[in-house]
């Protein structure tokens, strides 16, 4: 079953850190997120591998967005 990983506020996308095809495990940093001159990590919460990435760096996401689909 397929995981979406979703934005927790609004932020920059500052860094994307994987592919599609990229193997992650639990806990692996897939997009790093800028607000407030803050450096958010948005990490995997499964092991998979990522199927979509729904963001491009410069992005702007709003809470809820979709970042990254891991099957």
């Amino acid at each position: 079953m397929a995981e979406e990983i979703r934005a927790e506020m609004v932020a920059n996308v500052w860094k994307i850190v994987v592919s599609t095809g990229d193997a992650v495990s639990e806990g692996d940093t897939l997009v790093i997120l800028e607000s407030m001159k803050m450096e958010i990590p948005v990490i995997a919460e499964s092991d998979g591998v990522i199927e979509r990435l729904a963001v491009n760096e410069g992005d702007v996401v709003q809470d809820g967005d979709l970042i990254a689909v891991i099957g």
